[in-house]
């Protein structure tokens, strides 16, 4: 018997779990889940049972990721960003790639702004013939 605290944690699709269960079955061995009473694949009830539900559960991430998709683009439209902050200001760009063509080297000039030199690489990248 292997005995999982939830099937999530086990498989992320309903064909990975099942998948999963009949490699177990073939191997003697049965299947339950602590959260789940009715994920038993001692039985064929439970077999039965265990396909309908993880069918409804894949079927319920499937939804979640389209209506967070949906909200995530309509959030953007609305200006929202996502991600980490950026580290350097617009202004501080502009100022970062008039010292590079001042003659500054990159290291000192992201010594400056407190950034790594591949940081300062990145943000001038944002910036038209930056490098």
């Amino acid at each position: 018997m292997v005995v999982v605290y939830r099937l999530d944690r086990l498989a992320s699709s309903t064909h990975d779990l099942l998948e999963i269960a009949e490699h177990l079955r073939g191997a003697g061995a049965g299947l339950r889940s602590l959260c789940e009473p009715w994920a038993d694949t001692t039985s064929p009830a439970g077999r039965m049972v265990l396909t309908v539900f993880a069918g409804i559960a894949e079927f319920e991430r499937a939804l979640i990721q389209e209506r967070t998709g949906i909200g995530r683009t309509a959030a953007m439209r609305r200006g929202m960003r996502f991600g980490r902050p950026a580290k350097l200001a617009a202004d501080q760009i502009s100022l970062a790639h008039r010292l590079l063509e001042e003659g500054r080297s990159a290291s000192e000039v992201a010594a400056m702004f407190k950034v790594h030199r591949a940081t300062l690489y990145r943000a001038l990248r944002t910036v038209p013939s930056a490098i």
